[in-house]
């Protein structure tokens, strides 16, 4: 009984996450925390897994990312990466971004060069964006750190098997699954949309909310009295008035008081709506705001503004600037800016104030696009000596010489001491909700070995591929993590995965190592939409990118990597 109450439970967190509505850290927390209840799993075994070493490896990983996406190195390498034929400078982009994704945290990587990409006019960035995004995650599956996909499974294989994963274990798949599919995605980058930013579909990305405040000269004059017909670059697009819509907006349309104007046109252009008395942008005088510089940011994965509105967040105290316009891919967002929830990957013109650089929660929230606005870097030695000191690390590892978490912790107390990193800085920017998200869902994946959950569904399996061997299970495996993948988030794919195929892999009386890798590979195959992986989120709206727009690059990608994996798994980590 307590285990179809466990299976029907793993279908309610399914139904969460692919319902967006529940933040995962929240979800799996509470689900965890109902099975210590429930007596599934008890106090000692929860507490313990979120003190795993592989998952205290994995968040030194992420807090010594820090310091290494400070480097000058990859801006330098995003100025140099885009010269020559668009082929050439697609794959040499995608080489050395799956190069880099190998070592570091592919965020950082996309991060870095999201900007250089978004800012030059040679190549349009929807040409470009979608390879880098996939060619991060072909890097990351090759290494035990170029994901954190394969450092969560390293602590489910310590936690439930008793060992760790290589270094380069995974490259014996990875590198081969990667450098077949490098070449259709090339293929494929050649039929992606071009969005160059001087189009007149791009032009009209961003829409302007501005409120008519009361006892404004404005009121009560037609459209045509008020001269709002000949803007510089702009142009009136509709009318909020008393929760409903008028548009279009003829030139007799007389304002009224409390109305809220929706522009759209060329941003940079701002400064048209200056002119006009008792005019507000998202409830700040447009004075205050227009005096100030634009910059344009992506809202970051790790930022507490996904789900929240403007309003609900205190917008501008928060960070000292004003929302101009908000953009998400194509789409356009109706109504007023303050009340619309934001999301992962949305774009936000900022109106900033002087000491918006100085605010301490810019890093943790955004994504820098554009603007005069830039972080903080390394100078040449502490960039130098924090790249050296790492590839010491994963050398160290590599060779068995150092375990890979004292490697970091001894990094980072070196970072520390050389003040290249400060500890409020890592306060501030520590992977909180990834550290409950793992460490949740070790326990509920305890829960589920406990139960007999996992066993149970072990031999639905079984039954199911009975007389098709077990090369037919380590396939159910391999598409179920896909699926899962593609409809929750990676890590949490990997989570939920990685029992049923440890428990299929002793049903069958088999290595469970095919079946790790086939967890491991496939919570890494998010190719399909945007909403599966962050770093798909991050060039989603910078390359105004439609869903379409990933399925039909995602689809031959995702097909020529599963068949590598599917074939070279089971010869390079054999059954038997």
């Amino acid at each position: 009984m307590t285990a179809w109450v466990v299976l029907f439970s793993i279908a309610g967190l399914l139904a969460a996450l692919i319902s967006g509505r529940v933040r995962p850290a929240v979800a799996f927390v509470t689900l965890a925390g109902a099975y210590l209840l429930l007596g599934v799993v008890d106090t000692t075994t929860l507490l313990r897994q979120y003190t795993n070493p592989a998952l205290a490896t994995l968040l030194l990983l992420l807090l010594v990312s820090l310091a290494l996406e400070r480097s000058p190195l990859l801006d330098w390498l995003s100025q140099r990466l885009l010269h020559g034929r668009e082929s050439t400078a697609t794959a040499r982009l995608m080489g050395t971004s799956a190069l880099l994704s190998a070592f570091l945290n592919n965020t950082a990587v996309v991060a870095a060069f999201l900007g250089a990409i978004s800012r030059q006019q040679r190549i349009a960035p929807s040409r470009l964006l979608i390879p880098l995004s996939y060619a991060s995650i072909l890097g990351g599956v090759t290494t035990l750190v170029g994901t954190s996909t394969n450092l969560v499974v390293n602590s489910f294989a310590l936690g439930t098997g008793g060992f760790e994963l290589g270094m380069f274990q995974f490259a014996l798949v990875g590198v081969p699954v990667a450098l077949i599919t490098f070449g259709v995605l090339l293929w494929c980058a050649r039929a992606l949309p071009h969005h160059r930013p001087e189009d007149t579909e791009d032009k009209l990305s961003y829409f302007l909310a501005a409120d008519l405040q009361s006892g404004s000269e404005m009121v009560g004059k037609s459209i045509e009295e008020n001269q709002l017909r000949n803007l510089d670059g702009l142009y009136l697009l509709e009318i909020e008035r008393d929760h409903r819509l008028i548009s279009p907006v003829g030139p007799d349309e007389v304002l009224q008081e409390g109305d809220t104007l929706v522009f759209t046109g060329e941003v940079s252009k701002v400064q048209a709506l200056q002119r006009f008395p008792g005019l507000k942008l998202f409830g700040d005088q447009a004075d205050d705001l227009l005096a100030t510089n634009l910059v344009e940011v992506v809202i970051s994965h790790e930022s507490e503004l996904a789900g929240r509105t403007l309003q609900e967040v205190d917008f501008r105290s928060m960070f000292n600037a004003g929302v101009v316009g908000i953009r998400r891919g194509g789409k356009r967002l109706e109504g007023q800016l303050g009340q619309i929830p934001l999301r992962v990957g949305d774009c936000l013109l900022l109106a900033v104030g002087n000491d918006f650089r100085q605010q301490r929660n810019i890093d943790r929230n955004f994504h820098l696009l554009s603007g005069s606005f830039k972080r903080p870097q390394l100078n040449r030695t502490q960039s130098l000596l924090t790249l050296g000191g790492f590839a010491t690390v994963i050398g160290l590892a590599a060779l068995e010489l150092l375990p890979l978490f004292h490697g970091l912790l001894l990094l980072l107390g070196g970072l520390l001491l050389g003040r290249v990193l400060s500890p409020v800085e890592l306060r501030r920017r520590f992977p909180f909700e990834l550290w409950m998200i793992i460490g949740s869902a070790l326990a509920i994946a305890q829960g589920l070995e406990h139960s007999g959950a996992a066993a149970l569904i072990a031999q639905g399996i079984q039954t199911l591929f009975t007389g098709h061997g077990v090369y037919a299970a380590f396939l159910g495996c391999y598409l179920l993590t896909l699926l899962l993948t593609e409809t929750v988030t990676n890590n949490a794919a990997a989570a939920l995965a990685f029992p049923v195929a440890w428990s299929t892999a002793q049903a069958f009386g088999v290595d469970p190592m095919p079946f790790i890798m086939a967890v491991a590979y496939g919570a890494s195959a998010c190719f399909l939409i945007p909403y599966g992986y962050q770093t798909h989120l991050m060039v989603y709206t910078p390359g105004r990118y439609r869903i379409s727009d990933f399925l039909k690059t995602g689809l031959p990608v995702s097909l020529t990597y599963s068949a590598g994996v599917l074939l070279l798994t089971p010869w390079v980590f054999p059954f038997g």
